[in-house]
């Protein structure tokens, strides 16, 4: 076994593998005119327009946070450590012809400028680091005073009554709920899971505390995403549409004072 093997590099690892077909998966890439809409109003509520802004977005995957702030205004950075990640997302750039900067770096730590973004946008990336309170401050640095980080994310370790009747329907039928995962990569998600900081449950409170630690200010939760969840469980079988309706996700909002 390589001793030197980290936590880090087996989320690298398991998410370049996901890299292919990623964007197969509901709740990843956009299937849908409303959802479309539905991040378009909650980019803008908290963002404003782009007007050519400078955007870094973190853990940009295939980059679908990134086009929709390019289609915003902003001019885009996505930021990724998977190779295999930002080969899919540089492909579909070049396919939409859309003007995005593509760097491999680490979430953790960016290696990018000092106070160089206006803003920094992440989803679904919290809750896989291993040390938020440092990627906070890092985020915190790299934001130009005055600029503003937004957090899409959610408490997706809290169980739900949805999450019983899965597991119920397991018990009756001996069919797992319907997954866009085999069960070796859900074992190795779980795995992953257990190891980050976030290892069960991630409310929102717990994260606007470290990022106040981390100098952030006028820090906002926004719950109000029913329209984005709605269309995207629209797309989705029966019991994961439903989940995805009742699970306790969020948007956060904060400044970087200045």
């Amino acid at each position: 076994m390589n001793t030197n093997y980290s936590i880090r590099d087996e989320i690298r690892d398991f998410w370049s593998e996901r890299a292919a077909t990623f964007d197969q998966s509901v709740g990843h890439e956009i299937f849908s005119e409303a959802e479309r809409k539905g991040w378009q109003r909650l980019i803008r509520k908290h963002l404003g327009e782009g007007q050519g802004r400078a955007a870094l977005d973190l853990a940009c995957g295939t980059a679908v946070i990134s086009h929709l702030m390019h289609s915003a205004g902003f001019a885009v950075t996505g930021l990724d450590w998977s190779d295999a990640m930002l080969a899919q997302a540089r492909a579909k750039a070049k396919k939409r012809g859309a003007d995005i900067r593509f760097v491999s770096g680490d979430a953790e730590n960016t290696m990018e400028p000092k106070d160089s973004y206006d803003v920094i946008t992440n989803r679904h990336l919290v809750w896989t680091l291993v040390d938020p309170a440092s990627a906070f401050k890092e985020w915190f640095s790299v934001l130009k005073p005055g600029g503003k980080v937004l957090i899409l994310d959610g408490n997706m370790g809290k169980e739900t009554w949805v999450k019983g009747l899965q597991k119920l329907w397991t018990k009756v039928t001996g069919k797992p709920p319907a997954s866009h995962m085999s069960p070796e990569m859900m074992a190795r998600h779980q795995k992953i899971r257990s190891r980050v900081h976030f290892s069960s449950q991630m409310p929102a409170e717990a994260v606007v505390d470290l990022l106040r630690q981390a100098g952030f200010t006028d820090i906002v939760v926004d719950r109000k995403l029913s329209d984005i969840h709605w269309a995207q469980a629209r797309k989705m079988p029966f019991l994961r549409g439903l989940e995805r309706m009742v699970q306790e996700r969020f948007a956060i909002c904060a400044r970087k004072p200045g």
